[in-house]
C-alpha cells in the first residue's frame, strides 16, 4: 500500500490550509496544518494532526491550548513560512511580522492568532492520540470568529482558490433521485 507524503495517490487529497499558533516553552510559534478538521458541532471540536516531535507538539502539550487560522487567500507566503521552517529552529512570527503579516492577541487563550484568516479558533485541548505517524490533538473551541475572507485549499502541492461552484442537482433531478432511491429502501 503506498499512500506516502508526495505520491500521486496522496496528492488527490484536497484539504484546507490551517495555521497553529500555540505558545509554550518554545516561544510562540506557528505551524502550517494540512489536516486540520471541524469535527463536531456540540461540543465545538476541531482535530489537528502533526508530527508529535513538533515545537507545536511540545508548546499544546505543555499548555493544553492551540489557534486554528484558516488561511485566506492572500496569505500564501504566510503558510509557506509556517510550513518550511522548525519552530525549534527559528522564530516564524517574528519573521512573518517582519515580512508584513499581523497576529493579534487571542481572547480565551495565550497563543496568538492570525489576523486576517479566513476563520481563527481558540482551542483548549480536549484529547490527544498518536494515530499513524502523527499525533492528532482535538481542541474544544473557546472563541471562534469569521471574516469575508476566501479560504484557499491545498492540492497536488500548490494553493487553490476555490472560483467555481459546481451546482447540486435540479429539484426536479432530486425527486427522481429520491423516488429511485427509496425503490432501494431496506424494510
Amino acid at each position: 500500500m503506498d499512500l506516502k507524503w508526495g505520491s500521486d495517490a496522496a496528492r488527490k487529497f484536497i484539504t484546507n490550509v490551517g495555521l497553529i499558533t500555540s505558545d509554550g516553552p518554545g516561544g510562540p510559534n506557528i505551524m502550517a496544518c494540512e489536516w486540520t478538521h471541524h469535527v463536531s458541532y456540540e461540543p465545538p471540536l476541531i482535530a489537528i494532526c502533526i508530527g508529535s516531535g513538533s515545537a507545536t507538539a511540545a508548546n499544546i502539550r505543555k499548555t493544553k491550548e492551540f489557534g486554528v487560522s484558516l488561511c485566506a487567500a492572500g496569505q500564501n507566503v504566510l503558510s509557506s513560512v509556517a510550513g518550511g521552517y522548525s519552530g525549534s529552529e527559528h522564530d516564524k512570527i517574528g519573521a512573518l511580522k517582519e515580512i508584513g503579516f499581523k497576529f493579534h492577541k487571542a481572547r480565551k487563550i495565550k497563543a496568538p492568532m492570525v489576523s486576517g484568516a479566513a476563520m481563527n479558533a481558540e482551542c483548549r485541548l480536549a484529547r490527544e492520540m498518536e494515530i499513524g505517524d502523527h499525533l492528532m490533538l482535538v481542541g474544544e473551541a473557546l472563541f471562534v470568529s469569521a471574516g469575508d475572507e476566501e479560504p484557499i485549499a491545498y492540492h497536488n502541492g500548490m494553493y487553490w482558490k476555490m472560483s467555481e461552484n459546481i451546482s447540486k442537482p435540479s429539484d426536479a433531478e432530486r425527486k427522481k433521485i429520491k423516488e429511485t432511491v427509496e425503490k432501494y429502501r431496506k424494510t
